[in-house]
Formats: C-alpha cells, sequence, structure tokens
C-alpha cells in the first residue's frame, strides 16, 4: 500500500471512530435524558484518557445539539507526588474550556490510612466523591459527568457478581447519596479500546495516576484480563454480555423484592414471556449471533 493511500485510509478510520464516539454517546444521553437544556454539566477531568475522550466528545456534541447547555471541567489534585500540575490548565485554557482546580491532599490520607499492598480504590473513591460534590455545589453544577465507558460498567458488574454475591453495575445515571445532585455516564455504550484509539489520535497529554493505576493487582484488573480473553476467544460474548444488562427479567431471578413470587398463581391464561421460551436448548452459535444487539 503506498503512503498516499495508507494516509486516505487512516483518515477514513479516524472519521468513523469519531463518528461512532458521537453516536453512541448522543444516543446514551438521549436514552437516559443525561443532559437538558440549561444544563451546566461538571465533567470530572482526571487527567487520563476516558475523562479527556469525554471532554472533547461532549464539546463536539454541544455544537451540534439542538439545546443549550454549558460546560466546566473540574481536577481534584490530590496532591500526588510529581503530578505535573501545569498540564490541566494549559490544555483546558487552549481549548477555552471553563475549569476549576480543586486542590486536596487526599494521597496522604490513603498512604497513611490503607497498609502497603491493600487496594486503595474504596477510600479514595469515597474522598473524591465528596470533595466533587461540594465542588459541584458551589459551582452551581447541575450535572456531574464521569468517564465510565461499557468495559468500566461490565467490569463492576463482574465485581459485584464475584465478590459481592449482587447483580449490580454502575448505572448511566444516578441521584448521589445525599440528594442533590444526578451523575451521569455519557460514556457508558463506549468501548474503552475506542476510547485508547481516540486519545491517541487527539494527541491528549495523559497524566498517569500513582494511585490506583500503580496497582496491577487489583480485582478490577483480574476481571479485565478475562473481559480481554473473551474478547479474543469469544467474539460477541462480552457484548452480549453488555445487552443483558438492559433486558433484566425478574421473574426469573430469585429476588422476592424485586418480584412478587408469593403472589403467584395460575389463571389459565397462556403467557409468551413464560417458562416456554426458557425451557427451549441453547441456541446455536449463527442464532445466537443473530439476537445480539449491538450499538457500534
Amino acid at each position: 500500500m503506498n503512503a498516499p493511500l495508507r494516509v486516505r485510509k487512516a483518515a477514513y478510520e479516524n472519521n468513523k471512530l469519531e463518528k461512532r464516539l458521537l453516536r453512541l454517546t448522543g444516543q446514551a444521553i438521549a436514552q437516559f435524558n443525561m443532559i437538558e437544556a440549561g444544563d451546566k454539566v461538571m465533567v470530572c477531568l482526571s487527567g487520563g484518557k476516558d475523562s479527556y475522550s469525554l471532554l472533547d466528545i461532549l464539546l463536539l456534541l454541544r455544537e451540534r445539539a439542538p439545546i443549550e447547555f454549558d460546560i466546566v471541567a473540574v481536577n481534584l489534585d490530590q496532591k500526588q507526588p510529581d503530578f505535573p500540575e501545569q498540564v490541566l490548565p494549559e490544555y483546558l485554557r487552549s481549548k477555552d474550556v471553563p475549569f476549576h482546580i480543586e486542590s486536596q491532599d487526599t494521597y496522604s490520607i490513603v498512604k497513611r490510612v490503607i497498609a502497603e499492598g491493600k487496594t486503595m480504590c474504596s477510600l479514595c473513591s469515597r474522598l473524591r466523591r465528596g470533595i466533587l460534590y461540594r465542588v459541584a455545589s458551589e459551582l452551581g453544577a447541575t450535572k456531574i459527568a464521569l468517564g465510565h465507558h461499557r468495559d468500566d460498567i461490565l467490569g463492576t458488574f463482574f465485581l459485584n457478581l464475584f465478590f459481592g454475591g449482587t447483580l449490580k453495575a454502575m448505572p448511566p445515571k444516578l441521584v448521589s447519596d445525599d440528594g442533590k445532585h444526578v451523575v451521569i455516564r455519557p460514556l457508558a455504550y463506549v468501548e474503552e479500546a475506542d476510547l485508547a484509539r481516540y486519545a491517541e489520535l487527539k494527541e491528549f497529554p495523559i497524566i498517569p495516576c500513582n494511585l490506583c493505576g500503580s496497582q496491577v493487582n487489583l480485582k478490577r484488573q483480574e476481571i479485565k484480563r478475562m473481559l480481554i480473553d473473551w474478547d479474543k476467544r469469544y467474539p460477541g460474548r462480552v457484548q452480549n454480555t453488555f445487552n443483558a444488562l438492559a433486558r433484566v427479567v425478574p421473574s426469573h431471578l430469585m429476588d422476592s423484592t424485586r418480584f412478587d413470587f408469593a403472589a403467584l398463581r395460575a389463571n389459565g391464561q397462556p403467557d409468551g414471556d413464560g417458562d416456554i421460551a426458557f425451557d427451549e436448548p441453547p441456541c446455536g452459535e449463527d442464532d445466537a449471533a443473530a439476537n445480539v444487539v449491538r450499538f457500534a
């Protein structure tokens, strides 16, 4: 392949990627009513590929949106050693994005409280969440946007399933514990691999994390490796599992607080969604592939 053709092909693929990210993010925003007219969306910017991509995509979508909303980027400077304090302000000024840098030494707290080798994520998340909620109130933000993507949502689902015994994932939209804030995840339908390619394409000035990002043996990393392996060995399995999160049938699980099993009575009427549909033998690979709902 000659050089001009390679350049055109790369430009074509890059354009496809951007369009896919815009479409999937727009789909999530519309389906879950994440952003409304007049909203002030606080985008939590960590300096990683996901939050950079989220900010960039929301800025592009705002240019095309039929409604008006404001965006403010917020970074929590946790006072990690060698943190390049100038990187985010310089980037945000270059993009003409209003921003706020909140400086709080949560790094020292986490390192002091959590023993070496133990998981820092839980305490770090709680500290960070409380600070960001306070900042959102101070800035008058009506929505708090986080950069979690499809693989984060699936990872949380399997963490809760394997280690917590609970069927629970990350919701695309939720109300904060204090009832004061709406948290949204516009990248809910986006694959991490696409975000990695997008970050490389856009040449975002990535800042590594010296807390969670440095812990290679976390349970979440184990789940991530499992999903990557599934994607290689069983194409479609990961996406099909993700689709299942939107196809919950409480009557065919075992939570009596979600379905009133005690009140079940035979009424002589056939039920198309009853056991007949679930008692058939597993379908073949071709049939299974045909029933996978894809967002890309």
